[in-house]
């Protein structure tokens, strides 16, 4: 008479049956990529905003742009030139929106080309093979 631990231990010691499936990726759906690329670069466009506030941050509280306002005004003479009124974070956070902006729009056009050049390309060379296991 057999226990149940016996029993289960003959059963893990049975090798797994790992059957393997390969398809081919044949076609990407149009507006799935678009939707998708947008997406990565609308989130890019955020990370990029936030970088560039926590940088502009980082160097204001630190002392840098003083420094090179003193470094400015001893190489040019001219002491009224001030970095910190060039880059304000007014302007800093302005000209990163403007550059998410355009990064995202560019970003989901490629996406949307990248698309239709593998459905287009798909034709010629039969897919992608991509093989898939149970494990």
């Amino acid at each position: 008479m057999s226990s149940i631990a016996e029993k289960l231990q003959r059963k893990s010691q049975k090798a797994p049956n790992s059957k393997q499936v390969r398809l081919r990726l044949v076609y990407i759906d149009f507006w799935s990529a678009i939707k998708l690329s947008f997406l990565l670069a609308a989130s890019l466009g955020v990370v990029l905003i936030v970088v560039s506030a926590l940088v502009w941050t980082v160097l204001a509280s630190t002392g840098i742009f003083t420094d090179l306002d003193s470094l400015l005004g001893d190489v040019t003479g001219d002491e009224s030139f001030s970095l910190m009124a060039s880059f304000s974070i007014v302007q800093v956070l302005g000209s990163a929106i403007v550059v998410a902006l355009l990064n995202t729009i560019v970003g989901t056009a490629l996406g949307a080309i990248a698309a239709m050049l593998y459905n287009l390309t798909v034709r010629v060379t039969g897919g992608l093979l991509v093989g898939f296991t149970n494990n």
